[in-house]
């Protein structure tokens, strides 16, 4: 199938947490013959889903990171990543959705759009993905699969429009009506494998015929020759797909499927709609930054002749060392070739190439554009771009959130010491949200991650997979400072060692910003030298490292110099560092700074008999409730809250609602912690200061 860019599909599959991607997927596998058996995520036979390889996704039945594999359908070759449902491990959805054309919006038929949905579904945005939604579990109690599609429509303002009816809903969940082909598919067998096509039922002809015309309704409005055929009545089912393709690629359409993975039913039709409605490599337009030619944007064509691009977007390390997952944007790959990593401008041989299929891989000799491949044994970062020798350019790489939780570590012996910090070495290579630095005043190992869970596993996997045994402290909160008004500074640096001494002198106001840090250079008449503004923006950001009031890094600052003195000998680029450090000092304290503590996106889903105690348990936790819906017997809650309350959160929720509820939380902002919190995290700041002094 070599350069047949329009028979490829590069795909994700995305949800929220539970909603059936992995099951899905399996049976993706199972119906492209890529698997032989189907195994359940928390299957009773011990194997698991083909696409959950890591023992802890087995054991605890999510996803925690996204797995690559690829499959046959029909003469359609399809790369598929599985990504996590979990908030925790976003950037697996994030850089997975960076280098994928395509996607699936998996959603429960229970549920419907969840807060997760609305999570993914604004990364898809991001990135400018095409998506069909697929309405999953039709066969449980309280599936709804049309109050889903409007669900697309008020909470993701989705132009959603329904391709499918369900012929029986929850226990008599049967097949689907084809609204395109006006036929019933059943999918009979103890798999679902046969797929018989059959006339619709007679108590169903009058909603598909309605459901048809508000159908084409939408699709007509991308295609006027079907509007004309609508009006003449010789409609054809090449003319509907073509104005459902049209208007899925350029995002103002989403096409709704409907079935249940788990009871094989509503696979195969979606698997067509993957091929028929979403776009193939040629049809995305992908931009690389010309490094050579004044950093200009250059269209990437997916032209197997033209000069390799391709970029890194996840790492592994695996059995043989670093597995690099690759996109081809541009040019072709072979083993063997030379190849240049444009950030650090090394070139690199590419020793081994494969096909990954989950854990499993398939040794290649080339790969084209278009294509999702691994290298093996090179040395590079999530978000590096590789090209061939002939050109310079590089991609944009992913959107990288910033952790909000930080955990003590400690090793428990020697031999665990050197491991953990193996440990961490891989897992901050491998997972950009994943950080770990030691304690400059304490000595002691910190990592900092998005949520409770991202950490749990982190530490879990040191023991499993690095014979590390750690004590965990107790989760501390990602708080930053900030100012609160505007302050001037006018700083002078002298010190006379004898020779030459060090002078500086920096003028000028901080004030609070949008953006973490704003350096704003007023100087006229040369009175800084133009060689000395960078150092004075040097000596800035040094002070955002650390605050004065409980120690955690500075933001929201906006500082603009506007006068200033040098000394023709004695000024240096370390004298205005040290000068604008005065500065910031001096109007740091002048400028009301004040503590800032991270506020989550928490949704609470659960039986309507406990909405009232849940309401009260986000209440006593300083939650703002935002809003409250329910249909009959299931309710859901959103609220902010701040994350330093959250803690233990899902123990107390469980014992509230008999087990019944659960809960799913993401960042949101940063705002003002109360004055009286504020007071108690300066105390203990000062207590900590005062015994770190006397250790010393």
């Amino acid at each position: 199938m070599k350069n047949d860019l329009t028979k490829f599909r590069n795909i994700g599959i995305s949800a929220h947490i539970d909603s059936g991607k992995t099951t899905l997927t399996e049976r993706i596998l199972y119906y492209t013959k890529r698997i032989h058996a189907i195994h359940e995520v928390k299957g009773k036979d011990g194997v698991g889903a083909t696409m959950d390889s890591m023992e802890l996704e087995k054991e605890r039945g999510i996803t925690i990171a996204s797995a690559a594999t690829f499959c046959n359908w029909n003469d359609y070759f399809i790369n598929i990543i599985d990504t996590p449902g979990h908030v925790d491990f976003t950037i697996e959805v994030e850089r997975a959705l960076r280098v994928l054309d395509g996607a699936i919006l998996v959603l429960c038929a229970v549920g419907g759009v969840q807060s997760q949905s609305i999570t993914v579904d604004r990364q898809m945005s991001r990135y400018k993905v095409p998506r069909v939604a697929f309405v999953n579990k039709c066969d449980r109690s309280g599936a709804n699969p049309f109050r889903v599609v409007d669900q697309l429509r008020y909470k993701l303002n989705h132009n959603a429009v329904a391709m499918q009816i369900p012929i029986g809903l929850e226990a008599n969940f049967q097949g689907v009506v084809d609204l395109i082909t006006m036929k019933a598919l059943y999918f009979d067998g103890p798999q679902g494998d046969d797929l018989r096509v059959d006339n619709i039922p007679e108590e169903l002809q009058e909603q598909a015929k309605i459901k048809r015309e508000e159908m084409l309704d939408a699709v007509s409005l991308f295609c006027d020759e079907l509007t004309e055929a609508i009006l003449e009545e010789r409609v054809t089912e090449e003319l509907i797909m073509g104005a459902i393709r049209k208007g899925a690629i350029s995002l103002q359409l989403t096409p709704v499927f409907i079935g249940s993975a788990y009871k094989n039913k509503g696979i195969q039709p979606l698997l067509d709609a993957v091929c028929n409605y979403l776009p193939n490599p040629a049809e995305i337009q992908n931009e690389a930054t010309d490094l050579r030619n004044g950093n200009g944007n250059i269209i990437l064509t997916p032209d197997p002749e033209q000069p390799l691009v391709a970029l890194a977007f996840k790492l592994e390390e695996g059995r043989y060392g670093q597995l690099t997952y690759i996109r081809v944007y541009q040019g072709e790959i072979r083993k063997g070739d030379t190849i240049v990593n444009a950030r650090t401008e090394k070139k690199v041989k590419v020793g081994r190439l494969v096909r990954m299929h989950s854990e499993q891989m398939e040794e290649i000799s080339e790969s084209q554009s278009g294509d999702i491949v691994a290298l093996f044994g090179i040395d590079c970062a999530s978000g590096d771009t590789f090209t061939s020798e002939k050109i310079h350019v590089t991609m944009t790489s992913m959107h990288v959130p910033e952790p909000v939780i930080k955990l003590k570590i400690v090793p428990k012996d020697n031999k665990s010491q050197v491991n953990v910090s193996k440990a961490l070495n891989r897992f901050s290579k491998e997972d950009p949200t994943f950080r770990s630095y030691i304690d400059a005043e304490t000595d002691e190992t910190i990592i900092c991650g998005m949520g409770e869970l991202h950490l749990d596993v982190y530490v879990e996997r040191m023991r499993r997979e690095y014979s590390a045994e750690v004590e965990t402290g107790v989760p501390e909160v990602a708080y930053r400072e900030t100012i609160s008004r505007k302050a001037a500074f006018n700083y002078l640096h002298k010190k006379q060692t004898g020779g030459a001494g060090q002078y500086g002198k920096v003028a000028g106001f901080m004030e609070p910003g949008e953006e973490e840090y704003v350096f704003i250079n007023k100087i006229t008449g040369g009175s800084i030298p133009r060689d000395y503004i960078s150092s004075c923006d040097k000596g800035f950001k040094a002070c955002l490292k650390k605050g004065k009031l409980i120690g955690f890094p500075i933001t929201g600052i906006q500082i603009t110099i506007n006068d200033g003195g040098y000394h023709p000998v004695d000024s240096s680029d370390v004298a205005f560092q040290q000068a604008a450090k005065g500065g910031f000092r001096q109007a740091y304290e002048r400028a009301k700074p004040i503590i800032l503590e991270p506020v989550m996106k928490v949704s609470v889903e659960g039986p309507t008999e406990f909405q009232g105690s849940i309401i009260a348990g986000l209440n006593q936790r300083r939650g703002m409730i935002i809003s409250t819906s329910e249909d009959g017997i299931w309710s859901n809650i959103e609220a902010e809250v701040p994350l330093a309350e959250m803690f233990g959160y899902s123990t107390i929720l469980r014992s509230a609602t008999q087990g019944k509820a659960e809960f799913t939380m993401e960042f949101n902002k940063y705002s003002p912690v109360p004055q009286n919190l504020a007071e108690e995290l300066k105390k203990k700041y000062q207590e900590k200061n005062e015994k770190n002094q006397k250790k010393n």
